[in-house]
């Protein structure tokens, strides 16, 4: 063989080394790979905030990355992620979440210190959906425990949605002078009117809306835009009760995941942006409250002023409300119990 077509060969050989060595999985192609495991009625917001992170990451750092997305119950996708699910990062919409995965290592353990306002970026709170004129007459919350009415929720066992409209309902009894057994007392003519415990936001609404079951649905405020998107504008009004919760949405970094695939940078800048004037515009977009006054101030038609009290203030805190109210065996489930249902 000449020296020339040596060359040749051994250049052909390079080419198609480097090639392979781009397409073999590595560190290299881990730092461009990011996935976001987040609660269930969060994917339409990720669905176009994940293009405008990658498209700044592209043009500040000049590297390609994409995002994929994971959604399911809040809780449960904190179980998966325990369980082996290589998330980057977490995006749920309750802190007892976080506190899981702090408790299994898979977080920090000061994680609501590691981003802004308790790595709460967003937030939102629970309302009520009715049909179209409001048939039934439901003003608030007090009308949900009607002799009659059918209310739609997320199971609190799989999902935030349902432990923040379940929080909802007993914060409302309390804050209005209720004892705790008065508020159990609320709180179970409530759930005897459910007809079925969704797993999720999102097949809560389905059952409210494809299936018609149902005089209301208690759901995030974040949700409220997404029904008008897929179902159509008008089929349903929704109902600002005088007082509800805050319901954060709190973020992190999956400590073990992003150690071993070397992308924590990545991985932090994904929540950091989130924090940005375009990411916060956007979820204002998707009926999410922001942290942002100014763009608050932009979208002040669109976001009702409605008095809010926070987990902390009337359960002292995530891992007691826990304990008190869906551990194996608290109140919600001795509520089930007395209504003849588990």
């Amino acid at each position: 063989m000449s020296r020339g077509a040596g060359r040749a060969v051994l250049g052909v050989a390079g080419l198609l080394l480097a090639g392979l060595c781009t397409a073999l999985p590595g560190e290299g192609f881990a730092q461009t790979q990011l996935l976001n495991a987040s609660y269930d009625v969060a994917r339409e917001f990720y669905r176009e905030y994940n293009p405008l992170f990658e498209s700044d990451w592209l043009m500040r750092t000049g590297q390609s990355v994409h995002v994929s997305q994971s959604h399911d119950g809040s809780s449960k996708q904190a179980r998966a992620v325990i369980d082996g699910l290589a998330a980057d990062v977490v995006t749920m919409n309750q802190g007892i979440d976080l506190e899981a995965l702090a408790d299994h290592g898979m977080v920090a353990p000061d994680w609501s210190q590691r981003f802004p306002d308790g790595a709460a970026p967003t937030y939102s709170t629970m309302l009520l959906l009715v049909r179209h004129g409001n048939p039934k007459g439901i003003k608030d919350w007090d009308d949900l425990a009607r002799p009659g009415i059918q209310v739609i929720i997320v199971n609190p066992k799989t999902g935030g949605n349902g432990r923040y409209s379940y929080l909802a309902m007993w914060g409302y009894a309390k804050k209005h002078g209720a004892s705790d057994p008065e508020a159990a007392q609320f709180v179970g003519s409530i759930l005897r009117n459910v007809p079925v415990l969704e797993s999720g936001g999102r097949s809560a609404t389905n059952t409210f809306l494809q299936r018609g079951v149902g005089d209301v649905l208690v759901t995030f405020e974040s949700e409220v835009i997404q029904i008008d998107r897929e179902f159509g504008h008008g089929r349903v009004d929704v109902v600002y009760p005088t007082l509800s919760i805050r319901a954060d949405n709190p973020v992190a970094v999956v400590v073990p995941v992003v150690a071993k695939k070397h992308d924590e940078e990545l991985a932090r800048a994904y929540l950091q942006f989130l924090y940005s004037e375009p990411a916060q515009e956007l979820a204002a977009r998707h009926f999410l409250r922001v942290r942002s006054a100014a763009v608050m101030a932009r979208h002040a038609d669109t976001f009702h002023t409605i008095a809010l009290f926070s987990v902390d203030e009337v359960f002292g805190g995530w891992k007691k409300a826990q304990k008190d109210h869906f551990d194996e065996g608290a109140q919600f489930d001795r509520l089930m119990a007395a209504s003849g249902r588990r």
